[in-house]
């Protein structure tokens, strides 16, 4: 499903939504995203973050019949792409700040990426994480030192309780990807791409972005619209978490349900962020939603195809080019996988799914 919006150039100034603190994380009242803040955060990554792959197969681009490059950050340090916005917060934070340790909230790939940055600038780190967190990703975040907090996502406020928390420690806040230093992080997936697309000489046709919260979204998209004016990009969402495309049709934020449940508990954001929210109208060309089922089916391809592991939530872009969510034929797509930390049991769950598709 397609949701459309205006597209304007990508310098975006951004005031904060209502109940946001922006002393707390050290945010600004503005926030102006410019290239050269993604520039700047590539350069502090630089022998942190791997520069991950754009993958090229022949299987995908006969299914999409057109040229599919996936961009990999599921062989990122801690298997996601959010390694590079918690280390690029850290790395620009003020070291008096950053030696009082860091808080953040995470379903898991946020809490493994402060983890391992806080780890590496050798100061404490504890995240606020849901019950129900995959096993694997708990255990990740706790072997990197990071100290965790439960709480039940149906029926507290991870935000709130960060934010006691950090108030309590005289810690600052890494939000998971409303703050500046995250989005330009995470904007550097975008602009790495960018690179290895005019390396190979190819100028794309259309962009797909996993979304949650929008921080990959926005700062990708920022990237792509400064070097590549012309290409079309697309957050991707599943269907049971589709805050993004409902807020694109409102014209306004819209929150998912307190009890939303999907199996891409990366994605499970409450809502749009203040910060990215705005960015993303104006540089998206909308919005698309894709179903469990696609998930389970991508992350089989993913696997059987294409000899990659991804996780649901990472998998949501490459769903959309097997289902036609959006035209693929004739032209160049770039589609991020964003992340590859999946449970024995849930992938066994999506092979099974893909193969009795397969077999049918």
């Amino acid at each position: 499903m397609r949701r459309r919006c205006a597209v304007l150039i990508p310098l975006v100034t951004v005031c904060h939504g209502p109940g946001h603190n922006p002393g707390m994380d050290g945010t600004p009242s503005q926030f102006t995203l410019a290239l050269g803040d993604i520039e700047a955060a590539q350069s502090r990554l630089s022998g942190v973050a791997n520069r991950t792959p754009l993958i090229h197969h022949a299987a995908l681009d006969e299914r999409a019949q057109g040229t599919v490059l996936l961009k990999a950050e599921n062989l990122q340090r801690m298997g996601s792409f959010k390694l590079r916005g918690a280390y690029n917060t850290l790395a620009n934070m003020a070291p008096e700040r950053r030696e009082r340790g860091v808080v953040a909230w995470s379903s898991g790939n946020h809490a493994q990426g402060v983890a391992l940055a806080a780890r590496l600038f050798g100061v404490s780190a504890h995240i606020v994480m849901p019950e129900d967190t995959p096993a694997g990703k708990a255990a990740a975040v706790r072997s990197l030192g990071g100290q965790i907090v439960t709480y039940d996502r149906y029926r507290e406020d991870r935000e709130a309780i960060a934010r006691e928390l950090a108030e309590s420690l005289g810690a600052p806040v890494v939000p998971s990807y409303d703050h500046p230093d995250v989005i330009a992080g995470q904007g550097t997936v975008g602009l790495e791409a960018v690179e290895q697309l005019q390396a190979a000489g190819l100028v794309p046709d259309q962009a797909l972005i996993c979304c949650g919260g929008g921080g990959l979204a926005a700062g990708s998209s920022s990237a792509l619209r400064a070097r590549f004016p012309e290409v079309q990009c697309f957050a991707v969402e599943p269907e049971r978490a589709d805050d993004t495309a409902r807020s694109f049709d409102a014209g306004q934020r819209l929150a998912n349900a307190p009890d939303t449940r999907s199996i891409c508990d990366a994605l499970l954001s409450p809502e749009p962020g203040a910060l990215t929210f705005p960015i993303n109208q104006r540089l998206l060309s909308g919005v698309l939603t894709v179903s469990e089922d696609a998930v389970r089916y991508a992350v089989g391809f993913a696997f059987r195809a294409l000899r990659l592991v991804l996780e649901p939530g990472g998998a949501v872009a490459l769903a959309a080019v097997l289902t036609g969510a959006v035209d693929t034929k004739d032209k160049v797509t770039l589609a991020v996988l964003s992340g590859g930390n999946i449970e024995d049991a849930m992938l066994a769950e999506c092979l099974a799914h893909y193969d009795a598709e397969a077999a049918g």
